[in-house]
């Protein structure tokens, strides 16, 4: 059973966005449920977030925060990212759902880390980044980044043998069984 689950986890699948683009991600998990088998997924090369500073609205002081880049803005961005981040032997990639990097990311250590409050409410959640480089354009400053722990996505075959993200709703339906039949491996 062990070495048809690492068999497993060295498999292959793509991910495809409505623009054409794919992301290769190894199947981490199977998860057969009634009728239908879930994939949980990570990307194959290390995804890629870029951020900008921003003055804090909620500040008097010049404080600034890190914000998302819009969607729009990582064309014009990412000739210069990929420049900046080849310098570290990286190569930046236009993947479906999210921007990739090939090759070997250093180390992180503490000084190239931090958390960011990335949901607010009564019970905020927090994302941890490595910072993998900074740069400028057009007077603005940008940091490329990586999240600390691994980007997971939810997917399945559909009808036609293509591999697919689970719609939001799907996954709320099926949500407690996929948690059980993760906590089970687990144990």
């Amino acid at each position: 059973m062990a070495d048809e689950a690492n068999e497993m986890r060295d498999a292959e699948v793509i991910l495809a966005d409505e623009a054409g683009r794919s992301l290769p991600c190894f199947i981490e998990q199977t998860i057969p449920i009634e009728d239908q088998e879930y994939l949980l997924l990570i990307p194959v090369d290390a995804p890629i977030e870029i951020f900008m500073w921003q003055a804090d609205p909620d500040s008097d002081d010049e404080d600034e925060v890190l914000v998302d880049v819009d969607e729009a803005d990582i064309d014009s961005l990412f000739a210069t990212a990929r420049a900046v981040l080849a310098e570290q032997d990286l190569i930046l990639q236009r993947t479906a759902l999210t921007l990739t990097a090939a090759g070997n990311l250093p180390e992180p250590n503490d000084e190239d880390c931090f958390t960011l409050e990335v949901d607010e409410g009564p019970d905020p959640q927090t994302e941890e980044f490595q910072i993998l480089a900074t740069f400028f354009q057009d007077d603005q400053e940008y940091t490329l980044c990586t999240p600390l722990e691994p980007l997971l996505f939810f997917a399945k075959e559909n009808a036609v043998g293509d591999i697919e993200l689970v719609t939001p709703e799907e996954f709320q339906q099926v949500r407690l069984q996929i948690e059980d039949k993760l906590f089970d491996v687990l144990d």
